[in-house]
């Protein structure tokens, strides 16, 4: 018999349980004809969950439901799994973990979104208001704790990660904006971090994070709306109650939408580099890159239009581990995201023994470096920037070994290199 998880395919707990069944290499099918509030009503789904709660996992020695109990049952059906860590308290200690994902951090973000979603009443002020004040104190917590761990537990991804990752998955792209997340940026640069490796993209797919916090639906219990007034009253009697006005953050009431102002950048006078014909040169070039690449970049390349930069991590002593130097990387050009429209890099780690050396090159609209990419993408501060000369041959000849990934970079092996593009 197969391992059927019945649950529809955005139920959080769900995809938290396909994800540790793609670390754990075992198959669970999804049921495709599940229906919320439709199929867990029914006489047959009530024998694998007397009470209908959602998600039940089927397996031939008989149902499990709680979604934390499901993950543990994934995470032992192979004995070299190491989701569950490697000893007693890594064991303790991812314990630890899933009950303040679950309490901490996902406990109060529901309470802040269900009404805000049309699944709950709005409650009364003071308690949404608690809800955030918990919520930014778990943050706090967490943020203080990922600035010094890479993972909850240990250095590889454990069932604590997919918890917390989840959880914060349903926050980032439902209700938590990049102006609340920025207070917390060890918490950012963790949740971009997972949810870009393999497993987890697999399950939720491109990661957007969302750039509003939608209204409440009805700040009113429904049980309290004035009852329909009977037939032989007459109809111009009815008092008709004002209808209520949403809600976008607490106590303010929802403005009509103002035009989105214009990135200073879109201002700029036209230039002869369009920088998505670059983009495209760089990624279908496969043979005589020198010849065909690396001309064609400074054939395009518009001085006055654009701006070449070199960075240098400020930090290498500490690049001590390859996968974390690489992670950090990584969630650089996560957070760099923002400026795709306008920017182009490449990053290079060298050295074939810790400490690794990071650094890049970046090609930028204007004549400067973005403001917003300096004000939004914290990252920025861990380098030292340069502006290229390219008047200079030796710094034009850096360039070209950079965008191909010459090696070796001067004098190092190029462990890796990572395009943003």
């Amino acid at each position: 018999m197969a391992l059927i998880l019945h649950a529809a395919n955005t139920n959080t707990n769900a995809l938290k349980i396909l994800i540790v069944a793609e670390y754990s290499g075992v198959k669970v099918e999804l049921d495709l004809n599940f229906e919320m509030n439709v199929t867990n009503k029914t006489p047959e789904f009530l024998k694998l969950n007397p009470i209908g709660k959602v998600p039940v996992l089927e397996t031939p020695d008989g149902p499990i439901f709680e979604s934390n109990a499901i993950a543990r049952y994934l995470t032992r059906i192979k004995p070299d799994n190491t989701l569950f860590g490697s000893s007693l308290i890594d064991y303790c200690h991812i314990e630890q973990w899933l009950e303040f994902t679950s309490v901490e951090i996902y406990g109060n973000i529901v309470i802040w979104f269900k009404p805000r979603d049309g699944r709950a009443v709005y409650l009364p002020q003071k308690v949404e208001e608690a809800a955030i004040s918990g919520l930014k104190t778990a943050l706090r917590a967490l943020n203080t704790y990922l600035a010094s761990n890479m993972y909850l537990v240990g250095h590889f991804v454990t069932l604590a990660d997919i918890a917390m990752a989840c959880y914060l998955y349903k926050g980032f792209t439902k209700l938590l904006t990049k102006s609340f997340t920025s207070m917390f940026p060890h918490v950012e640069r963790y949740f971009w971090t997972l949810v870009n490796k393999p497993n987890f993209k697999k399950i939720l797919g491109e990661v957007k994070q969302t750039e509003t916090v939608p209204p409440v639906t009805s700040t009113k219990n429904p049980s309290n709306q004035p009852k329909e007034s009977s037939k032989s009253e007459p109809k111009d009697e009815v008092k008709k109650e004002e209808p209520t006005k949403p809600k976008t953050e607490i106590g303010e009431e929802e403005e009509a939408p103002k035009p989105k102002p214009k990135n200073p950048l879109d201002l700029l006078p036209p230039s002869k580099m369009i920088l998505d014909e670059w983009k495209r040169l760089y990624s279908n070039t496969k043979t005589n890159f020198r010849e065909v690449t690396i001309k064609g970049f400074w054939d395009m390349y518009d001085p006055e239009g654009y701006s070449l930069w070199f960075c240098d991590y400020k930090y290498n002593d500490e690049n001590t581990v390859s996968f974390v130097t690489l992670n950090k990387v990584s969630g650089f050009l996560q957070r760099m995201d923002l400026a795709r429209k306008y920017a182009f890099g490449k990053m290079l780690m060298f050295g074939s023994e810790p400490p690794f050396k990071v650094k890049g090159l970046w090609l930028f609209r204007g004549p400067e470096i973005p403001q917003f990419v300096l004000d939004e993408c914290y990252d920025m501060e861990l380098y030292d920037w340069k502006k290229v000369d390219i008047t200079d041959e030796d710094q034009k000849e850096r360039v070209n070994q950079m965008i191909e990934d010459h090696e070796p970079f001067e004098g190092k092996p190029l462990f890796d290199a990572k395009c943003f593009k």
